[in-house]
């Protein structure tokens, strides 16, 4: 089977970001057209516009920070693209809350998985590594575990009711991760009303 390799300067226009020239960090796309940006150049540039960079498409005309998304595939390719990108990128953040005084977040303490995967088996001995590595994923996944999933990227979710047979939350905003699925929310309310079964939600 031929292949053909591809230099990382042909795809660069589709992994950097149009406002700084560098490359995609933390990837954020506008809903309205799909154009991607680093985050904070998109919030930064949305605090006085309400258009999309490259298109000028009116994302929307008073809140355009409400239609913006992280983009998680994007930032994985991006990461495994370029070399050592990732592992620079974590280096920065935790030496930026070390400098503040502040705690690292969990998903950025130590070592990141894609870092531990190119550790090289036949350098200085397999087995100390392969310790290592073993000893830092299981620090890893306790630290996820007891996040509770607090460092996932959060969104705000209205719980309005639109039915007289339940009566309405006191508290109709929450925060949540954005991995949570429309049963979590059904389970949550349904223990909020006392009710015996979410299917009643």
């Amino acid at each position: 089977m031929l292949t053909r390799k591809i230099k990382l300067w042909d795809i660069n226009a589709h992994i950097t970001c149009r406002l700084c020239s560098g490359y995609l960090i933390d990837a954020t796309t506008v809903t309205e057209c799909l154009h991607t940006f680093c985050r904070s150049c998109l919030v930064k540039y949305l605090e006085e516009n309400n258009t999309c960079p490259t298109c000028r498409i009116v994302i929307h005309q008073s809140h355009p920070l409400q239609y913006i998304g992280h983009d998680r595939t994007m930032q994985d390719i991006v990461y495994k693209l370029v070399p050592g990108l990732q592992e620079a990128e974590m280096r920065k953040q935790r030496e930026f809350y070390h400098k503040l005084g502040m705690e690292v977040p969990g998903d950025i303490k130590g070592e990141t998985c894609s870092a531990k995967q190119h550790l090289d088996p036949h350098r200085n001995g397999e087995t100390k590594a392969d310790d290592s590595s073993n000893k830092e994923a299981a620090e890893e996944k306790q630290e996820e575990d007891n996040d509770y999933h607090r460092s996932d990227e959060q969104v705000s979710i209205c719980l309005e009711c639109n039915s007289s047979k339940l009566r309405g939350l006191k508290r109709k905003w929450i925060r949540c991760s954005a991995q949570a699925t429309v049963l979590h929310l059904k389970k949550f309310i349904a223990k909020k009303l006392n009710l015996s079964s979410f299917n009643e939600v």
